[in-house]
């Protein structure tokens, strides 16, 4: 999405372990976890921006992040079919140096699953690997399986709210180099 947006980036993988505390409310526990995220890069490449980027899907208050086994993931889908529930992406970006930055944001936006059967989670799993993405599924692969409706912004729902990126971006100086 960044480069559709006609960003220059590197992506680094930060070495950190993700948050998990039921007690703290999604958003926070979202921006958190992104903050964590591009700390740990940005203490390695002091004064470049860096991005980081975290994702929840929230029912009835359960936080679910990514599954940790396929039993998890289609358990995950139970939970959500034939419902309503919220996905929170939130950003933090960080500079560390001469000119430090530290913004954090979420958006929130809803997505409303059909109502699925075992055979139609199964199906879906033949065609989507659920294992990194937050609630055991991805928006962008395969949406008309499972998904009846999206209320709100789909880059956010993907995992990364591109527009209010951008805004971001701009108000540090940065824009896309094409």
């Amino acid at each position: 999405m960044l480069a559709d947006a006609g960003y220059d980036f590197s992506v680094v993988s930060p070495d950190v372990d993700e948050i998990h505390d039921n007690s703290m409310d999604l958003f926070t526990l979202c921006e958190e976890n992104a903050w964590l995220k591009a700390d740990a890069v940005a203490t390695v490449v002091v004064g470049a921006l860096v991005i980081g980027a975290d994702t929840l899907v929230c029912i009835d208050g359960v936080k679910l992040a990514k599954p940790k086994s396929m039993d998890e993931a289609r358990e995950m889908l139970r939970s959500l079919s034939g419902r309503t529930h919220e996905v929170c992406s939130a950003v933090s970006l960080v500079r560390k140096g001469e000119r430090p930055v530290d913004v954090r944001f979420h958006v929130i936006s809803k997505v409303t699953f059909r109502e699925l059967s075992d055979e139609m989670i199964a199906a879906y799993y033949q065609k989507v690997d659920p294992m990194d993405k937050a609630g055991g599924y991805a928006v962008q692969q395969e949406r008309e399986m499972i998904i009846e409706s999206i209320d709100g912004d789909y880059s956010t729902i993907v995992g990364l709210p591109i527009d209010v990126l951008v805004e971001q971006l701009a108000a540090q100086g940065i824009e896309p180099a094409r």
